[in-house]
This record gives C-alpha cells, sequence and structure tokens, in this order.
C-alpha cells in the first residue's frame, strides 16, 4: 500500500529524505540505515522505508516536493535537518559526488 505523502507527519516526510540520502549514492550501507533507523520508531521507520523501497531517485524527489509544500518549517527546524542529512551522508565516512548532488537538490526544494 503506497503512502499519500500530501499526508505525511514531519517525521514521516523527515525519515524518507534521510532514506534518500542513505541511497544518493546507489548503495544504502549499514551504517547509513542503522543511523536513520535510531532516529525514528520502529513503526514509522518500516512504514516509510517500504514505501521509500517502491520508489526511484525521481519519483521520490517529487514526493519529497510534494510533501515539503504541506509543512511550514522554521529556519531552526531547516537547519537541524539540513544536518541530519549531512549525519547521513558522513556515517559511513565518505561523500561521494552522487551524495553531493542529492544534498544540493535537496537544498534547492527545502530552502
Amino acid at each position: 500500500m503506497k503512502t499519500d505523502e500530501s499526508k505525511w507527519t514531519k517525521t514521516e516526510l523527515k525519515a524518507y529524505i534521510l532514506l534518500l540520502c542513505a541511497k544518493a549514492d546507489a548503495i544504502e550501507k549499514e551504517e547509513e540505515i542503522d543511523l536513520i533507523k535510531s532516529k525514528f520508531d520502529p513503526k514509522t521507520f518500516d512504514k516509510v522505508y517500504r514505501d521509500f523501497c517502491q520508489d526511484d531517485e525521481e519519483a521520490c524527489l517529487e514526493k519529497i516536493e510534494t510533501a515539503i509544500e504541506n509543512h511550514e518549517y522554521s529556519e531552526s527546524e531547516l537547519s537541524q535537518l539540513k544536518n541530519e542529512v549531512y549525519a547521513v551522508f558522513r556515517s559511513d565516512k565518505l561523500l561521494s559526488l552522487k551524495e553531493r548532488n542529492i544534498a544540493r537538490i535537496l537544498d534547492n526544494i527545502l530552502y
């Protein structure tokens, strides 16, 4: 069952964004997934992960853009989200070109 991204909570949206970051270089590394799992309750993570696994990168970005329009974020919330995005990227000790590209795209969507 697909989740309607227009009804995602901020927490679900954040989980989805972080999952996209983990898969930015085409490989979801264990360190990245463990970090993401640690930030969410298992029910939320599993719900979002099931939906995420059905989407390609383009669909992910479209869903994020649609969902972001349904929430108002403070500067503090956006700053915290950006920090969490980079924490996922750094969790495997590498920052690939693909990860930098996703970061740039997310910056454009979120800010």
